[in-house]
């Protein structure tokens, strides 16, 4: 179910081959971890989205699997970074640049900062978290009961 502030999104990759939907929250968050970094060719800009997704064009997703606890998914044809999905939960962080340009979109942290290069710095004032504070909030979220 929809919550206030979520809007409809939509996105495609760089052919159009694979293409979704979803209602999520208008902000993105910037990951600066050295596999996102390494995967986007820099920091990995996303949105969240908690749920199922329907994809039109789910046969041309390649999914790798790059840690114990996440995978990333690729278009087959174009090779556009699709998403990062959390393993044993309906979380995905979904890159950003799929959608067209939304002004509404605002970031809102920046995580795993301890492993930001230094040759590039973002101008946005967030909340900046260490690798080590985003896993914990994570877990919170996942958890309220802390």
């Amino acid at each position: 179910m929809a919550k206030e502030g979520d809007a409809a999104l939509v996105g495609r990759c760089l052919c159009g081959a694979v293409s979704f939907s979803v209602t999520a929250k208008r902000e993105v968050d910037v990951c600066h971890c050295s596999m996102c970094r390494r995967w986007s060719a820099g920091p990995f800009i996303g949105f969240g989205y908690d749920g199922d997704v329907r994809f039109e064009g789910a046969e041309h997703i390649g999914v790798y699997r790059s840690s114990e606890w996440a995978e990333r998914a690729f278009c087959k044809i174009c090779g556009s970074s699709l998403y990062y999905h959390l393993l044993g939960t309906q979380h995905y962080s979904f890159a950003a640049g799929l959608l067209d340009p939304r002004e509404e979109m605002v970031l809102t942290q920046e995580i795993f900062i301890d492993e930001k290069p230094a040759y590039y710095d973002l101008a946005n004032d967030v909340p900046k978290l260490t690798g080590q504070q985003a896993f914990a909030a994570f877990e919170t979220e996942k958890d309220p009961n802390g």
